[in-house]
């Protein structure tokens, strides 16, 4: 039990990375707040998860509520030992036909959003005395840049930054911020995309598949745990060896 008696937030948790992420934080003896925009689906997530989690309906780009987000862990269990920062959604297009409020909308969900949890988070585990570990998820388009997804991609390129500062920031009080960088994962975002684009983006895997959720939440479950003590502002790209 990688995480017996502590209490993991997961943003974005009511589906895909996120509920993976929660069930594998869960399965090594978390308890768990799971936040969402979703009410019905978190409450479906939930079910899944049993005994020891609390479902919060949040707003990532609201201070407000992710300033509350981090207190219901304590209200509820007691600590905030790990805050996820995985919250997102894509709207893709080209430059030329993207619009302002598009490209606003990814970039304040994605990094406006992991700014405000790893803030909230961060005064709270002080607070505490807690040498808490903060893990934001980034992309490997973040890494790369990819067409059509210049909100995107800008956005989880910013999450690389504000993960390495804050690892600077906050490692004197024992608080660990690292990053992952998921390539093509399995979920239903990836889904829809037409058969020709999935195809073409399969031939550039050299593991030659796609990767699936709970694969993510292993390196997410890793870097929650004391297995990765001393690791502060690191990167984990998790592609399968695309763009490696």
């Amino acid at each position: 039990m990688l995480l017996q008696n502590m209490t993991s937030v997961v943003t974005g948790g009511a589906r895909g990375i996120g509920l993976a992420t929660a069930q594998a934080l869960a399965a090594q003896g978390s308890d768990i707040v799971l936040a969402d925009m979703d009410a019905a689906a978190l409450d479906r997530a939930a079910e899944t998860l049993g005994q020891g989690v609390v479902t919060v309906v949040c707003d990532v780009t609201s201070a407000e509520d992710m300033n509350a987000l981090a207190n219901t862990a304590v209200g509820r269990f007691g600590s905030l030992d790990v805050m996820v920062n995985n919250a997102g959604f894509a709207r893709d297009a080209t430059m030329r036909k993207m619009t302002e409020s598009d490209f606003d909308a990814v970039v304040s969900v994605h990094l406006k959003g992991a700014w405000l949890g790893t803030r909230a988070a961060a005064e709270v585990m002080r607070g505490l005395g807690t040498a808490g570990s903060i893990i934001n998820v980034s992309s490997i388009s973040g890494k790369v840049g990819m067409p059509g997804q210049t909100n995107y991609s800008a956005a989880k390129a910013g999450i690389v930054g504000l993960t390495k500062a804050a690892a600077k920031e906050l490692g004197f009080a024992g608080i660990r911020v690292n990053a992952v960088q998921p390539g093509i994962i399995r979920t239903d975002m990836v889904q829809a995309l037409r058969k020709d684009v999935l195809e073409k983006k399969l031939a550039e895997i050299p593991l030659a598949r796609f990767g699936e959720p709970e694969e993510i939440a292993s390196v997410v479950l890793f870097l929650a745990s004391r297995m990765s003590s001393y690791m502060t502002g690191t990167v984990l790209e998790i592609t399968g060896g695309r763009h490696a």
